[in-house]
């Protein structure tokens, strides 16, 4: 598999005025950048001016340890809030998982295959079931017992794994647990793959209820987790065709397709820093 030239990816969220596409690509340009990708939105509303800029590091006039420090000058003189990352550092992500192997599987074997440019040296589950999964994935598999009378613990526990493992990500595929807001403030880069299409079916049993109502679609949403159930800024959405012939075992068989399908590009998109993120919603430059 050969191996892309490492880049230079620029988010940066200001306040809106004229002429900043302009100053920000010239700046690159001005510095030895030759620019693969440049991605802007104006949210006129907020009065917020969103950009994406990737460019090669090969030939690049910045030393790669003093782009950071450069480009904090450029977003203050801005004012504004920026990321800075090198698309030849792959994150370490934890995946969380309970019960149901669907959505863990597909992301180690995405990872394995090269899809999912992260390291898995870590998951995690409140159940021992799939232990055997993770066999030969390289990822340690560690048991951490979750329920609301111990909650507290085990999420001390957790917080302690990611600490160990250096955890940049936490990704819940099917984690069947609710992380308290205590925890969100110490790791707050979660990632959930929820069983509907949000805002729609909120909470625990969906396919049953959107059976119930008689849906012609259903769906999934990834989306990044807060205190707030089921309400974090959304990633990616897919959906699948439903009709009247189909029982709630066949929505449950139709929406897991979905939910592989959901997570694995949010994480990608997440990985490859094509998301931001301002109040509760999200810019995606896919």
């Amino acid at each position: 598999m050969s191996v892309s030239p490492a880049t230079v990816i620029l988010q940066l969220i200001c306040p809106d005025r004229s002429g900043l596409v302009s100053e920000l690509t010239g700046w690159v340009s001005a510095n030895g950048g030759n620019i693969r990708h440049s991605d802007h939105h104006i949210d006129a509303g907020a009065g917020l001016f969103l950009s994406r800029i990737e460019w090669q590091l090969e030939g690049f006039g910045i030393p790669r340890d003093a782009i950071a420090a450069a480009v904090k000058a450029l977003a203050d003189r801005l004012g504004g809030q920026f990321d800075l990352h090198f698309s030849d550092e792959l994150p370490r992500v934890a995946i969380f998982a309970s019960k149901q192997s669907h959505c863990l599987l597909d992301l180690l074997w995405r990872v394995r295959s090269g899809e999912l440019p992260m390291q898995v040296p870590l998951v995690i589950s409140n159940h021992l079931d799939l232990e055997s999964v993770c066999d030969g994935f390289g990822a340690r598999y560690v048991h951490v017992p979750a329920s609301r009378d111990n909650r507290a613990d085990a999420e001390a526990r957790i917080l302690e794994l990611l600490a160990d493992y250096e955890i940049e990500v936490a990704v819940l595929a099917k984690y069947m647990q609710v992380l308290s807001g205590s925890f969100l403030e110490r790791f707050p880069t979660v990632i959930n793959i929820h069983h509907s299409f949000l805002p729609a079916f909120k909470g625990a049993q969906p396919y049953h209820r959107a059976w119930e109502r008689g849906v012609k679609l259903i769906g999934a949403t990834a989306h990044y987790v807060t205190e707030e159930l089921d309400d974090g800024p959304i990633i990616e959405q897919t959906i699948a065709h439903v009709s009247h012939r189909d029982e709630v075992s066949d929505l449950i068989r139709k929406g897991r397709d979905t939910e592989r399908l959901a997570l694995a590009r949010a994480l990608r998109m997440h990985l490859c820093r094509q998301v931001m993120v301002y109040g509760s919603r999200t810019a995606v430059f896919a």
